[in-house]
């Protein structure tokens, strides 16, 4: 081992203190990245043989099993099961599902994370445990979501989980980046392998070469002569890597042929199985003896396992092999795979066996493709019925299969690749039925690749094609064609019109779909005093279990006519929901849609973690949540540096993408921003901005501040359009949100101050809106205190204040503190709910807990294990000076 880690002293360093940190009880991640060959693995196994008194268990990824689901996952965890028992039942039950142990409903991701993120923590409860991961490019989808999201929350549990890789994936996670060897080290290994004396020189430029790849190093000297190497490698274009695989490939060309049958073999068999691999090798007439010259070639070790030199022997096997022997020996290996222990893996055999057309292995493919539903692995499942409709003559029943393909690759996130399949499908047989199928996932692709102006005209297109096929999906895409004309805005001309034209030759539908697109036609064509009251039909009968395709524009249909109370209510559920589902997917947008409730709420510090958790999942999972939020947040808590450059962003976000509604955001949160620190005339600019176009629910965020903002420039004219576009609002919803917007405007802007001021905070503290409380009540006491009344201003600015800085509104609180000081009073500096030394992670649990949230509950919501919460309740405990969760609740 010392001779293949030569030069590896900060590496050595780098895995030494991750030990002594897990030995210490904490938990650490860390992925090895580097060209094949450089030593990922060799450190590896320095990690796993210096590992504390603890348990090291071991996976590596393999290129024949990218396509079986949880093949990766299943091997690291199988040492492990005997804690399955300690988890909780969904958790315990989702895990023996997705292995197979069991059957049961269709596990989603979140909830498998949960589990192994449960079953590794209680695995080290005893004692350290070390995970190691190797060949992390090759790793099958589903195992690769999974150990993502488990390292991204591993904290305090004694677990140690290191990847070695080749590529960019696994983004994210911390990583140590491996280089060629030093030239002095290189030069050494170098001799070590060199068949006689050779020039200085010559050994010079076999270094700088080969770059210090330790492997290049060792395999491409072997078989050169000195006169050869004195000609060094110039001459061998392609990468190290590849010029290794070469010399891989010319030492398998020399053996002799049964050996060569015995090593591609062992290549095409994934797992190691030495008893299935001796018995593949009987049917094709090899023997044991075989072995021999592939083992003196130092290619391949036969023992309890399989041990290739590197896995470039693997893929230089495949590569030499021709077709027809590559088929003979999938047959082989399907022939003495077991069948009822193992049908998946000997359909797959037997799909690369088949040289044609074969609807039995088709059919036996399309039910391991059921299994892996059943399992949870969608992207194993399309490659399945990918394999599946290649094998299948029959036209019907090959379009039937690539549509199933097309439906659980789209399932799978793998959206880029459903257009292909989708063009295949349409190649059988024309049947209306199939062709509507075709269409909505035609319409769902569009709509996921780019729900701005680049959607709508392809989701119209395919609307009206489905109309004659399915009028309810057609308006479930029309629905969606809307939707992404909403989200173009002001960037999308005319295609807001145009898609509610179209969708109104379509029948209406009673359904929710169909409530909604009706409501959205009227808002689009008619205006939004006739869609309100279809508006309030329409979501009230979309839930979270039935519609969630839907809720993102209901949550937006409820912003707009005033309905805080089911927004609320919905986006809670809806995480509720996401949450005991376990759906990973869903669970990011539903965080964010919640987090924007949450603001409104005066909840900045729950909002800020809903978003910090769901850029987290969204690591694992896919694109970032939507930024909108995070730029309304950060315009409320008025920090100007880092607001405007979340504005920023989200303004170049929009442009990229050709979602005007963005747009809108970012000036209403511009002029947020401005208006808490009184700078009314970029306020006003801002506001102005936003209110240019009709965006929904945006346009009436936008008249409150622009109200606000030209009331304070004495700009009335302007203040007195902006209230008369809220009055029409308000007087078609007739919420308490409502009329206390509208009270306020008036407040602004007409005679009766104070009676509009008082009405207006009557009415908002009927709500659960306490940010829009706080501000009405500084507006009035602002207006108190230029009215000379000090100590009627002072009733309205004290809690107005208290509220800001409790909630971190920083540029509202300064303004209130002004406001205050020139009443005369000396305003105390305040701070946000959660002490200032605790950490993010710590407040959030802090406020769960003083929740009464039980461990278990805090870990399931924060995607921590148990025995991390206990450890961070520890540190909250001793930071905050209190012994109990009853003194925990009095403090945060």
């Amino acid at each position: 081992m010392a001779l293949e880690l030569r030069g590896r002293h900060r590496e050595r360093e780098t895995l030494d203190r991750l030990l002594r940190d897990v030995r210490s009880g904490r938990s650490r991640v860390l992925v090895l990245r580097g060209e094949a060959g450089v030593g990922k693995t060799a450190l590896l196994d320095y990690l796993a043989e210096h590992a504390p008194a603890g348990r090291v268990v071991r996976s590596a990824g393999v290129e024949p099993e990218t396509e079986l689901a949880y093949s990766a996952l299943q091997q690291l965890c199988a040492p492990l099961l005997e804690h399955l028992g300690r988890l909780p039942e969904p958790q315990r039950d989702a895990l023996s599902t997705a292995f197979g142990l069991s059957s049961g409903r269709p596990p989603e991701g979140l909830v498998i994370g949960l589990a192994v993120l449960g079953l590794l923590a209680e695995a080290a409860a005893e004692q350290p445990l070390i995970c190691v991961v190797d060949d992390a490019q090759w790793l099958d989808r589903m195992s690769e979501v999974i150990l993502t999201f488990v390292a991204r929350r591993l904290d305090s549990e004694s677990v140690a989980l290191i990847f070695a890789v080749r590529g960019q994936v696994l983004d994210g996670l911390p990583d140590l980046r491996l280089d060629g060897l030093p030239d002095a080290d290189a030069r050494a290994l170098l001799d070590s392998v060199l068949p006689g004396l050779v020039d200085a020189r010559v050994r010079d430029r076999i270094v700088a070469e080969t770059r210090g790849n330790p492997l290049a190093l060792l395999e491409l000297p072997r078989d050169l002569s000195p006169a050869e190497l004195a000609f060094g490698f110039g001459g061998q274009p392609g990468s190290v890597p590849g010029r290794v695989e070469e010399t891989f490939q010319r030492r398998i060309a020399a053996l002799p042929e049964d050996s060569r049958t015995l090593l591609l073999v062992a290549a095409v068999e994934p797992v190691g199985d030495v008893p299935l691999l001796w018995r593949a090798a009987a049917l094709l007439g090899v023997g044991p003896e075989a072995a021999g010259p592939a083992e003196a070639a130092g290619l391949v070790e036969f023992g309890a396992r399989i041990r290739f030199r590197h896995p470039l022997v693997r893929s230089a096997a495949h590569r030499s092999a021709g077709p027809a022997r590559l088929r003979a020996v999938h047959q082989a290996l399907a022939e003495v795979t077991d069948a009822a222990r193992d049908p998946d893996r000997r359909a797959w055999h037997r799909a690369h066996a088949a040289i044609g057309p074969d609807e039995r292995v088709a059919a036996e493919l399309e039910h391991s493709a059921g299994r892996a539903l059943a399992r949870g692995g969608r992207a194993a499942a399309a490659s399945f019925l990918e394999r599946a409709a290649e094998l299948t003559l029959d036209p019907e029943a090959r379009a039937a299969r690539t549509i199933a393909a097309a439906r659980a690759r789209f399932a799978s996130g793998g959206v880029a690749a459903v257009p292909e399949l989708l063009a295949a499908a349409e190649l059988g047989p024309y049947d209306p039925v199939r062709q509507a199928e075709i269409e909505r996932l035609r319409a769902r692709v569009a709509f996921a690749v780019n729900s701005g102006r680049a959607a709508v005209a392809p989701l119209l297109e395919a609307a009206g094609r489905l109309s004659a096929l399915d009028p309810a999906a057609a308006r479930a895409t029309y629905l969606s064609a809307i939707g992404a004309a909403v989200n173009a805005g002001r960037l999308g001309s005319d295609d807001l019109r145009r898609a509610a034209e179209a969708a109104r030759t379509v029948p209406p539908g009673d359904e929710p779909a169909g409530r909604l697109l009706t409501a959205f036609t009227t808002w689009s064509l008619d205006g939004h005093t006739a869609a309100a009251p279809l508006f309030r039909r329409a979501v009230a009968s979309i839930t979270a279990e039935n519609d969630l395709d839907l809720h993102w524009l209901a949550g937006m249909a409820e912003h707009e006519i005033f309905d805080d109370t089911a927004f609320l209510t919905r986006t809670e559920k809806a995480v509720a929901f996401a949450r005991r589902e376990g759906l990973l997917a869903l669970l990011p947008s539903a965080l964010t849609f919640r987090a924007t409730a949450l603001i409104y709420s005066g909840r900045f510090a729950d909002a800020s973690d809903l978003l910090d958790e769901a850029e987290a999942l969204a690591y694992a999972t896919g694109p970032s949540p939507h930024p909108a939020t995070a730029a309304i947040l950060a315009a409320h808590r008025g920090r100007t540096g880092p607001a405007l450059e979340a504005i920023d962003s989200l303004r170049a976000d929009a442009r990229a993408g050709g979602v005007g509604w963005l747009l809108g955001v970012a000036g209403y949160a511009r002029a947020v921003l401005h208006n808490g620190h009184g700078d009314y005339p970029a306020a006003l600019a801002a506001a102005r901005e936003a209110t240019g176009h009709e965006d929904l629910a945006v346009l009436q965020w936008g008249l409150g501040e622009l109200v606000e903002a030209a009331a304070r420039t004495q700009e009335m004219d302007l203040a007195k359009a902006a209230r008369d576009r809220l009055a029409e609002r308000a007087a078609a919803s007739g919420s308490g949100w409502a009329r206390g917007t509208l009270a306020l405007a008036d407040a602004l802007v007409g005679a009766d101050a104070e009676t509009a001021y008082r009405e207006a905070i009557e009415q908002l503290a009927g709500t659960r809106l306490d940010l829009q409380t706080a501000r009405a009540r500084l507006l009035y006491g602002e207006w108190l205190r230029r009215e000379n009344r000090r100590a009627d201003a002072r009733l309205q600015l004290r809690p107005a204040h208290d509220a800001f800085a409790t909630m971190g509104a920083e540029g509202f609180a300064e303004r209130a503190s002004r406001e205050l000081l020139a009443t005369g009073e000396t305003v105390r500096k305040r701070t946000t709910g959660v002490r200032e030394e605790l950490t993010a992670q710590e407040g959030q649990i802090a406020r769960l807990a003083a929740a009464g949230r039980t461990n278990p509950e805090i870990g399931a919501v924060l995607f921590l294990s148990p025995r991390t919460v206990e450890w961070h309740l520890r540190k909250i405990f001793a930071k905050l000076g209190v012994t109990s969760r009853r003194e925990l609740a009095a403090t945060v």
